[in-house]
């Protein structure tokens, strides 16, 4: 796909999203892009990438980097994440001198995936493992690929409040409300253990790590910048460990435990693997749902996109049970328990 026709979709899927910003910037990097601007030095080598690669949202993230670390105050002005107001004439302007300046700074921050990490998602993984709870009620090792900064490894120190019910730490500086559409049970949910995998993670805990967290969640969605900077304080209270190992790597460790159900959780982070590695991962799982039991068993929690939507799907093991338990947006938001 051409870096035209990406961006241009990218921008529908912002403003679908609910980003204005967002999806008017991307059309002016298009604009610019095709009267020969600065950007096409800046895509330069990038022009043919899929769509899943997200330059689009690579470069965005990385100008907002910038911003976030005061090196770019021409431009802060038009951020709300820092205070700023976003003007789609004077906004742009100040972006294209950013470009412009800063050229070889910028290329050098696209070789970096997106990782927002939303926290938004950890309604979907939540509200599996109440149902998973409820129909296997034995402590949690949670484990997750893909995890990035490993901020949904804390989802029970979440709040949600949907339907008149409430779930998590009443003191949580992290809130869904509404967090969802339907009625799910009250189990309790106990995890024993977060243990994630990242090729490039990231720490929550540096300044660093929780500024390029920052760098790819919008800039005009103020809600998400509240979750992600509540979910970075229960990161530093809550312990997990997010290690820098691909997923078959790390899968290819991991083995059942008795008197514990074992949970792998991933999220949109399917697309980013090879057809080899997620043949190599399904084997994996199913080898080892071969070996689970009603003592020790094993299941599988996922949040990956259908053609038009996202599907929260949850697999158990050893009875080979599959069930689709909802769809929703990227993000979380709009989740509806079938």
């Amino acid at each position: 796909m051409h870096v035209v026709e990406a961006f241009q979709r990218q921008a529908v899927a912002c403003e679908d999203l609910g980003s204005p910003m967002y999806a008017e910037l991307l059309r002016l990097i298009v604009d610019d892009y095709e009267v020969g601007g600065v950007s096409v030095e800046v895509l330069d080598g990038y022009e043919d990438r899929s769509f899943g690669e997200a330059i689009g949202l690579r470069l965005l993230g990385a100008v907002h980097g910038l911003v976030l670390s005061g090196t770019a105050p021409e431009l802060a002005a038009f951020y709300p994440s820092v205070g700023g107001t976003w003007d789609p004439v004077l906004g742009w302007e100040a972006f294209e001198q950013v470009l412009q300046s800063r050229v070889g700074e910028v290329r050098s921050l696209l070789t970096q995936p997106p990782q927002t990490n939303e926290v938004n998602r950890s309604v979907a993984l939540f509200g599996g493992l109440l149902q998973l709870a409820e129909a296997v009620p034995l402590p949690v090792r949670l484990f997750e690929i893909g995890a990035s900064a490993g901020l949904n490894l804390r989802a029970d120190h979440f709040r949600y409040v949907a339907d008149g019910a409430s779930y998590g730490p009443v003191d949580s500086p992290v809130v869904f409300d509404p967090a969802w559409v339907g009625h799910l049970p009250a189990a309790e949910v106990r995890i024993a253990e977060r243990v994630g995998c990242d090729i490039a993670p990231l720490n929550p805990l540096t300044d660093e790590g929780a500024r390029t967290l920052t760098s790819y969640v919008w800039p005009d969605q103020a809600e998400r910048l509240t979750r992600l900077r509540g979910a970075i304080e229960v990161a530093r209270k809550v312990p997990a460990d997010v290690h820098r190992e691909d997923a078959v790597s790390f899968l290819r460790g991991l083995e059942l435990s008795e008197g514990h159900v074992t949970v792998v959780w991933h999220s949109i982070m399917w697309q980013y693997l090879s057809k080899d590695d997620r043949a190599t991962i399904e084997d994996r799982l199913e080898e080892l749902g071969a070996q689970a039991t009603s003592d020790a068993p094993l299941a599988r929690l996922r949040l990956e996109p259908l053609p038009r939507t996202f599907q929260v799907e949850l697999q158990t093991w050893p009875d080979g049970v599959r069930r689709t338990l909802a769809r929703v947006s990227a993000h979380g938001q709009g989740l509806v328990w079938d």
